[in-house]
């Protein structure tokens, strides 16, 4: 163990010193030099960009803008190629990017984009590379310019350009931003895998007749406005039909504002992927530092939560960098069944969760120091194997799984989570109505997470490791909120109405307590985006909607 610490350790300072001093010192001297000749020769149409963003004339204009150099604030490419190798590679792959990382800085731009991409994908089946869909998406938006998109937006037609393979950005460009061509760098493949390498650039005629039209005189006339970065001349063929070309400096970027959430033309309301963090080169060697000792407390700690009893586990769990907060609602005229004992009926509780892990269930129990039995949609057998409380597999059969709570509430209270799958951002997927036919007792329960490093959940992974992952970050945590009691269906008939008003009702409150905004999207979406599948499992029942 002295030895490894001592690796990474000798490895950290070396990164930090080259990647600081070598680096900056070439990149300067590469800017200034690119950027003086850019401004000496005797094009005029080359000028600052700042003054584009006052101009008022920019709703007929076509821009063509390079998206590593001008619409991201970061210029640094490794990291979203290091996502690709963690991703959709593995964690080996990862690692070697990662010792290559001194040598892709030595060799310059192209050469290192070219490693990079040769680590990235070789390999990797052409089919079932969701890594542009699922995971990048979510990290380039937190990188995008606020005033660069603002610009663009108030323009007509947006095509961007880039090195990047074409694999790695259209979804986010087409799909999160609207931008209307994406122009990236092509992939090799053979049999259906990548091999690693990318096509050479040449002038793709198709593409600048799908833009400007197959006129030549209307390609000529087209009003475009070019937006380069000023580190290298624009180098693509299609900077050469614009009128006017603005240069962003790194200065100018160093003041840009990270688009907002609320800003996002389309909601990010899924993705994927395991990791939380940016995966810089100093972020990726903390992970890599962490991931060995992670995994040994992790295990500690999933020991604990399954061999002792809850006075024992709740606080050596504590002291293993659990975090868990719960609250319950405040006492009134009509306190919920679970603050009035003298409500107690025969059937047993029914808790209705949000869905953030599968260890919702679980940190209900710890926090309640009480057993339930929990209901779930899908389950891995060795979750199921390894869970200190009783888990039970629902159909999708809406008669089947009614049989099956009302025989489980009977014996006992039950926790169900209605979304079906598991949402990592701040929304509430629809409620399937079922829970409000069930039990007169209901109990809206509030959950939201926090990790900060590896993600609990997966659309596409293996699903028996996402516990482990959630217990291997260093100080995971849990918010849980108890709030009133709700009727259920039965007691709601006077009053006309449905499972389905029961169902928005608790969907809204547990809503209103995180702050979460409500939708209709379903499990069925999620995986439709992430996984390109409906992701249920097979059933012989005729109908599987609840």
């Amino acid at each position: 163990m002295f030895t490894i610490a001592s690796f990474f350790k000798t490895l950290f300072f070396f990164f930090f010193f080259f990647h600081i001093r070598f680096r900056k010192f070439v990149n300067t001297k590469v800017l200034h030099r690119s950027f003086s000749n850019l401004y000496s020769s005797a094009q005029s149409k080359y000028q600052r960009y700042p003054s584009l963003a006052h101009r008022s004339d920019l709703s007929s204009k076509t821009f063509i803008f390079n998206l590593e150099g001008t619409l991201l604030k970061s210029s640094s490419l490794f990291p979203y190629f290091m996502l690709v190798a963690f991703e959709a590679g593995s964690i080996l792959r990862a690692l070697v990017l990662f010792l290559l990382y001194p040598f892709i800085c030595f060799v310059g731009d192209e050469m290192g984009l070219k490693i990079m991409v040769m680590v990235g994908f070789f390999g990797i089946k052409k089919e079932s590379f969701r890594a542009g869909r699922a995971v990048l998406p979510r990290f380039f938006l937190e990188d995008v310019g606020l005033e660069v998109f603002e610009v663009l937006k108030r323009g007509g037609r947006t095509v961007a350009v880039s090195d990047f393979p074409q694999v790695m950005i259209e979804n986010f460009l087409r799909d999160y931003l609207e931008i209307d061509y994406v122009v990236g760098r092509e992939l090799k493949s053979v049999c259906g895998y990548f091999v690693g390498l990318m096509e050479e650039k040449k002038k793709d005629m198709l593409a600048l007749q799908k833009i400007f039209g197959e006129d030549e005189e209307a390609i000529i006339n087209e009003e475009v406005i070019g937006i380069s970065c000023s580190n290298r001349s624009p180098d693509h063929h299609l900077f050469s039909h614009c009128k006017e070309i603005y240069v962003v400096r790194k200065s100018d970027k160093s003041n840009w504002q990270i688009l907002p959430r609320d800003k996002y033309p389309k909601p990010l309301i899924f993705h994927d992927g395991r990791l939380v963090l940016r995966p810089t080169p100093l972020a990726t060697l903390a992970l890599f530092m962490w991931i060995p000792f992670g995994f040994i407390i992790g295990l500690l700690r999933a020991v604990v939560a399954l061999t002792l009893p809850y006075r024992i586990s709740i606080p050596m769990l504590a002291l293993c960098g659990f975090r868990c907060t719960i609250s319950k609602p405040r006492s009134s005229g009509n306190s919920p069944p679970i603050l009035n004992q003298e409500n107690k009926s025969k059937k047993g509780l029914l808790y209705v969760c949000n869905h953030r892990t599968l260890l919702d269930p679980l940190y209900l129990s710890f926090s309640l120091k009480k057993d339930f039995t929990a209901v779930t949609y899908s389950l891995s057998r060795m979750s199921e194997i390894l869970s200190p409380i009783k888990t039970v597999r629902l159909t999708r059969c809406r008669d089947e799984d009614a049989k099956m709570m009302e025989k489980l509430l009977s014996q006992g209270d039950l926790v169900v989570c209605p979304e079906g799958t598991t949402c990592r951002e701040p929304y509430l997927l629809r409620f399937s109505p079922l829970f409000s036919e069930m039990s007169d007792e209901i109990i809206p329960v509030a959950l939201d997470t926090h990790v900060s490093m590896f993600y609990g959940t997966t659309a596409g992974g293996l699903k028996c490791l996402d516990p482990l992952f959630f217990i291997m970050n260093p100080l995971p945590s849990y918010t849980i909120q108890l709030l009133e009691g709700v009727s259920g269906l039965s007691k709601c008939n006077n009053e006309e109405k449905s499972r389905f008003d029961v169902a928005n009702y608790v969907q809204s409150e547990i809503g209103n307590a995180l702050g979460f905004e409500c939708t209709k999207l379903t499990r069925r979406d999620k995986y439709l985006i992430l996984a390109g599948n409906e992701g249920l499992v097979s059933s012989s029942c005729p109908s599987s909607k609840s």
